[in-house]
């Protein structure tokens, strides 16, 4: 179980699937990412390209541990909840919670969640299925969702993203224990919110600051590695291409111009690294 600490603060990496992305000329994932084009990048292979030029992907969580504040960020896709092109009929059959204690942490231990943006993969673990209902996990912690994101979701989601909504978002938000939050809202003396939209009109990522540390976890501002060198590739489900290639230089550039440990929220082993400027763009060091 990877883990990283920065300052006073500890990040736990919680693998809830991890998913191997073969090119297709009909992907909708990254069109751009061919196996010539990734070549081309030496840097991506092992890890994040296999040796048959897949795109290697993780889903996970990232537990965050912080003086007062026991903080999950983005929750996975959950056991029980049959996602179209995810997971089979049933959904899902994880052992993310066992996971999680072995981490140290159980669902009453959690503070607050964080969810980056609501799509399907990151609002899973919000709730879990109890006798027949969906009722949160994380029953003492404060879930804090954008609001922009959250009205974005329930106009203009699709039959799809309305379901992932009615189990894994309206159950907490009947609970109580949903807080909006604005895009720069502060969790913690060490841990904050800062936006990165254009994947999701709400989107945000997290800053984590403690002792003369930084680290940044990602959210889907960016997906893969070879968006460093490639920030205008986006995939279909970018909402806003253009301000999710804006947003993706703009960090990027931030990033590569300090220290930041970069958290991919998707990134497969070894997941976090410093960015570092390749000539008109940017490479990423594990």
């Amino acid at each position: 179980m990877l883990s990283w600490q920065v300052g006073a603060v500890k990040i736990t990496r919680v693998v809830e699937v991890q998913m191997p992305i073969a090119y297709s000329p009909d992907t909708v994932f990254l069109k751009e990412a061919t196996p010539a084009e990734l070549r081309k990048l030496p840097w991506l292979y092992p890890h994040f390209v296999s040796e048959n030029d897949e795109l290697l992907l993780s889903i996970h969580a990232l537990l965050v541990e912080a003086p007062g504040l026991r903080l999950v960020v983005d929750t996975c896709i959950g056991n029980d909840k049959p996602r179209a092109g995810m997971t089979g009929p049933g959904g899902l059959q994880t052992k993310f919670l066992e996971a999680m204690a072995e981490a140290g942490w159980s669902p009453d231990s959690v503070d607050a969640v964080v969810c980056t943006h609501m799509h399907v993969d990151h609002v899973g673990w919000n709730t879990m299925r109890v006798d027949g209902a969906w009722v949160p996990t994380f029953p003492k912690a404060r879930y804090l969702l954008g609001r922009a994101e959250f009205d974005h979701w329930t106009a203009e989601g699709d039959a799809e993203q309305q379901q992932i909504m009615a189990d894994s978002v309206q159950p907490v938000l009947d609970a109580g224990l949903v807080d909006f939050v604005p895009l720069d809202h502060v969790i913690s003396p060490e841990i904050r919110l800062t936006p990165s939209v254009g994947h999701t009109p709400g989107h945000v990522s997290v800053v984590i600051e403690s002792q003369g540390e930084r680290a940044v976890i990602t959210g889907d501002m960016t997906h893969h590695p070879c968006q460093f060198a490639h920030p205008h590739w986006c995939p279909s489900f970018d909402v806003d291409p253009a301000a999710a290639t804006a947003t993706r230089r703009r960090l990027f550039a931030e990033w590569a111009d300090d220290p930041t440990l970069v958290i991919g929220t998707h990134y497969a082993d070894p997941t976090a690294g410093r960015v570092r400027r390749d000539g008109a763009a940017f490479r990423f060091e594990a």
